[in-house]
Parts: C-alpha cells; sequence; structure tokens
C-alpha cells in the first residue's frame, strides 16, 4: 500500500524548483501517471541548466511514482540511478534514503535478503547524521516504508514515529507524515486482526483515525488517499454509518481517475460497511473488486481474509469455516515468517557492521596518518584502477619547493604544519571523485576526473593559493612554493605511464625555476 512520501527537501528559489517539488505532489495525491510525465518534460530541462539538487529530487519524485504504479523493475532502475547520483556527490543522507526506497522495491520484488540487506545498509549510514537534519526526518520516512513492506512494523512505526514528531503541528509537513503513519497504523492493525490479536488491532486503528483527521479537515478534495484512509479507519472502529457513507461517494469517482490504490482501499472499507449492515451480496462485490486490483500478496491477503469471513456468514457450515481456519492459519504462517525476518534483518545488519568494519580498517591502511589523505597504498591503487578506465583522467604530482630547508630552517614541527596545510589545500579542490594522496615526504598527487586544459587551471589555483598563503603566522619568515607536473591518461596508456608524464613535467618545472606549473 503506497503512503504519502517525503522528500529530501528543496526550497524553490525559481519557476523549474516549484515545478520540480510539483513532482512530489502529484505523487502525494496519487496524481502517479501525471507525475511521471511531468518529471520527463523537466528532467532534461533541469539537467541543461546544471541544477544537479533539482535533478535528483525528479528522479526521486519519478521513483515513487513508478512504486505507487507497480513498475517496480522500472522503480529499480531509476533508483539504483538515484543511488549512484548520491554517491559520486558525497550526499550521505540522499544515499541513505535511496537505500531504503530501493530496499522496499527489492522486498516487493520478492528479493528479501538483499532487500533486508539495503535496509541495515541505510539505518547504519543514519546514525552518522545529525538527527535534527530535515533530510535525516526524510530518509526515516523511507526506511518506514522499507521496514513496512516487510511487515516489520515495530521499525517502520518507530521510524515514522519520529518523522511526525520532527515536524510542528499543522504544517503540511507534519500532515504527510501522519497520513503515512496513519495507513501503516491500518495495515499493521489489519494485519493483527489475522493472527487473533484484536485489542492490539483496535489501538492501532484508532490511533491511525486521530492522525488523518487533519486531511480530511483541510485537504478533502486533493487528498484522496486520506479520505479512503479515514473511511476504513471509521469502519474498524465502529463509526459504520459514517464510514459506509463516505466510501459509497468514493470508490467510483476513484476508478475513474485511476486511483487505483485508493480504490482498493474504499471497495475495501465500503464492503467491510456492507457486511456490519448484513448487505452481504453487495460486500462480497466490493471485496471481489478489490482483490481485482491488488496485484501484490499481502493486500491479496488482507481482502481474501475479508472474503473468508464473508463467506462464513453468508453460508455457515463446515466448508466455510475449514475455508476461514485455512486464510487464517495463512495469515498465522506470514506472521511466523514475519518474526523471522526480524532476526534476518538483525544478521543483515550485523554483517553490514562486519563490512564496514573492514572498509575503514582498508582506509586506514590505505591513509597517510599526518595528513589524513591517502597513502602511497591508495596511490597504487589509484593507478591501477586508471589504467582500465576511460579517458578523462588527469594526475598532478606535488612537490614543495626545497622542504628540507624548511625542516633545517624551521624545526619539524613547522614541516608537518606545512605539510597538513598543504593537504588541505589539495582537499578543498577535490570533488566527491577525486582523490589526493600523500606519496611520502613533501610530495603529493592529485587525480582529477577532467580534461588537461582544466587540470592545468586547478593546479594554477592550487599555486597561487599557497604562494598567497600568509606563512608568517605559522613561522616568521616562512614562505612556501609549490611546483607541480600535470599529465592526462590518453589511449594505450597505463597508469605506470602517466605516472612517467606527470613525473617528467614535474621535472621542468623545477628546472623552470620551481613555483610554477608544468603540463
Amino acid at each position: 500500500m503506497p503512503a504519502a512520501r517525503l522528500p529530501i527537501p528543496l526550497w524553490p528559489f525559481g519557476p523549474h524548483q516549484a515545478l520540480t517539488l510539483q513532482v512530489h505532489e502529484l505523487t502525494v495525491h496519487g496524481r502517479n501517471s501525471e507525475a511521471l510525465a511531468l518529471a520527463d518534460r523537466l528532467e532534461h530541462v533541469v539537467d541543461l541548466l546544471g541544477d544537479t539538487r533539482s535533478v535528483g529530487m525528479i528522479r526521486q519524485g519519478r521513483l515513487y511514482a513508478l512504486i505507487s504504479l507497480g513498475r517496480l523493475h522500472e522503480a529499480l532502475e531509476e533508483g539504483e540511478r538515484l543511488l549512484q547520483m548520491h554517491r559520486t556527490s558525497g550526499a550521505r543522507t540522499g544515499e541513505a534514503k535511496t537505500l531504503a526506497d530501493t530496499a522496499e522495491v527489492l522486498i516487493k520484488l520478492g528479493l528479501l535478503d538483499e532487500g533486508l540487506h539495503r535496509l541495515a545498509n541505510a539505518t547504519r549510514l543514519l546514525e552518522s547524521i545529525p538527527r535534527s537534519n530535515v533530510r535525516y526526518i526524510s530518509a526515516m520516512s523511507s526506511v518506514s516504508e522499507a521496514a513496512r513492506a516487510a511487515e516489520l512494523y515495530e521499525l517502520a512505526d518507530e521510524a515514522s514515529a519520529f518523522a511526525v514528531e520532527s515536524f510542528a503541528r499543522g504544517t503540511d509537513q507534519r500532515a504527510a507524515a501522519e497520513l503515512q503513519r496513519a495507513e501503516l497504523l491500518l495495515e499493521w492493525g489489519l494485519r493483527l486482526e489475522h493472527v487473533g490479536l484484536t485489542e492490539e488491532a483496535n489501538v492501532r486503528f484508532a490511533r491511525s483515525v486521530d492522525l488523518v483527521r487533519y486531511w480530511v479537515q483541510h485537504h478533502f478534495h486533493d487528498a484522496p488517499l486520506a479520505t479512503v484512509l479515514y473511511a476504513l479507519g471509521l469502519v474498524k472502529i465502529g463509526a459504520v454509518e459514517q464510514a459506509l457513507t463516505l466510501a459509497d461517494s468514493l470508490v467510483v469517482p476513484l476508478r475513474d481517475n485511476g486511483h487505483e490504490h485508493e480504490a482498493r482501499l474504499a471497495h475495501l472499507a465500503y464492503g467491510i460497511a456492507l457486511r456490519c449492515t448484513g448487505r452481504l451480496r453487495e460486500a462480497r462485490r466490493e471485496f471481489l473488486a478489490a482483490d481485482e486490483l491488488a496485484p501484490l500478496s499481502p493486500q491479496r491477503l488482507i481482502f481474501q481474509y475479508e472474503l473468508a469471513l464473508l463467506a462464513a456468514a453468508e453460508q455457515p457450515g463446515d466448508s466455510t469455516g475449514a475455508l476461514l481456519n485455512a486464510v487464517r492459519e495463512h495469515a498465522r504462517h506470514l506472521w511466523r515468517l514475519r518474526l523471522e525476518r526480524r532476526s534476518m534483518l538483525q544478521q543483515a545488519r550485523r554483517r553490514v557492521d562486519l563490512e564496514a568494519a573492514r572498509a575503514s580498517a582498508d582506509r586506514d591502511a590505505a591513509q597517510d596518518a599526518l595528513t589524513g589523505l591517502g597513502n602511497r597504498r591508495q596511490f597504487d591503487r589509484q593507478l591501477d584502477q586508471i589504467a582500465a578506465g576511460p579517458g578523462s583522467a588527469v594526475l598532478l604530482l606535488v612537490d614543495i619547493d626545497r622542504f628540507k630547508g624548511i625542516n633545517d630552517h624551521f624545526s619539524h614541527i613547522v614541516g608537518d604544519r606545512v605539510l597538513r596545510e598543504i593537504a588541505a589545500v589539495l582537499r578543498a579542490h577535490c570533488r566527491p571523485e577525486d582523490v589526493a594522496v600523500r606519496l611520502g615526504g613533501d610530495e603529493f598527487a592529485l587525480f582529477l576526473r577532467t580534461d588537461l586544459p582544466t587540470a592545468a587551471r586547478v593546479g594554477e589555483r592550487i599555486r597561487d593559493v599557497v604562494t598567497a598563503r600568509d606563512w608568517n603566522q605559522v613561522a616568521f619568515g616562512l614562505r612556501v612554493t609549490l611546483s607541480i607536473g600535470v599529465a592526462a591518461l590518453h589511449d594505450g596508456m597505463d597508469g605506470r605511464q602517466l605516472y612517467d608524464m606527470a613525473d617528467r613535467n614535474l621535472y621542468v618545472a623545477k628546472r623552470g625555476g620551481r613555483d610554477r606549473v608544468a603540463a
């Protein structure tokens, strides 16, 4: 059951950003085909404008629309594109959110192990992000949806409750989070009924009705999901006549407007209300209509359970009683599997933690202790990777001019301070896909994914920054300059040949008087 989803926020500064937000508004209100059409028209324009943040938002909106429409394989492809985009840009919160979103898709596709592994990765990544960050809240809503897809309702409820409480009362963000949680609580309550936990189910039904009232009062005409959740919640807490009237008014318009998910829930609410008033034949019609619109097995169980209850009421006897018992036993079996999934998620989390510990140890082994940059091991690894890669890779070799004299005249403490300052300058000129390393002593290297002229300009900027730095703040009379050799990878070259070319250019820079770039 798709719910209202919280996108990573984007504050509009222009018309195209307002349209980007509209993609998400359309998905929230169930107009998913319109959202896809707008996303397709908008992404190319925004990409040309160079607004990568808006591109990410559009892809996220497309992902949610595809999930809601049940086009799960397409949704997974879109999620993979978005995940790569966040990883390339170093956006950890976006990466965590998309890990959870793709975990939901994988779980719905039946790829449970892979889905739970991604969910575990998402929760681990979120532990390193400030909880006060509004993007963190958005990511937690995705964790809730992924957990809900696996029927891990406790985790889903914890994540969605956090999202609700993070927003001020009366705001649209709070209302959207409450709508998401209301649908979760309804589904949880229905599943609790299946296994005979009626009192616990009733508590969740009552909470759901309380949460959804804001939407019904303020967004009645443009939030069909809120209205059908309200109707379903009302009938489950015993307000049958009110639910009957409301659900009756919803079914046809929802189907006519293509809101299949909302129509399923409206059929369900209407069918339960009809059964409660003794109109059993009409109730059967509604349950069958809901069942026909339910492509996913967890939803079908809900509708088939209601059909089994109805059959037992229509024709009491051994055969209908056996059917109802069979459905209940199937529900209990799925509930036991749900409990096993909790253990599977814990195991996945331990596996993720172990992988992270190994990766951390590997990073430490490839890190220079003084500067925090990569070390010679990292440098050799980059050369090996570059050898098999495409062009548009450039190597800058950076050497501190007359560094031995700095150590001898000012002390090794000052020398170490200079090394750390140079490392900071190199790091500041790196994009997420670039790599800076300290080769040893006063030698550094910078791998850039760009062309040779651009890399040469980067080298000049680095040299200018270092030359213009007031080094008297470090030690009176200190002056620091750099010599830089630049080389670009060409077809047929390997990493070692790239290094040799950059080294030759570094030698040219030094022979030319130092404090210069040779490309």
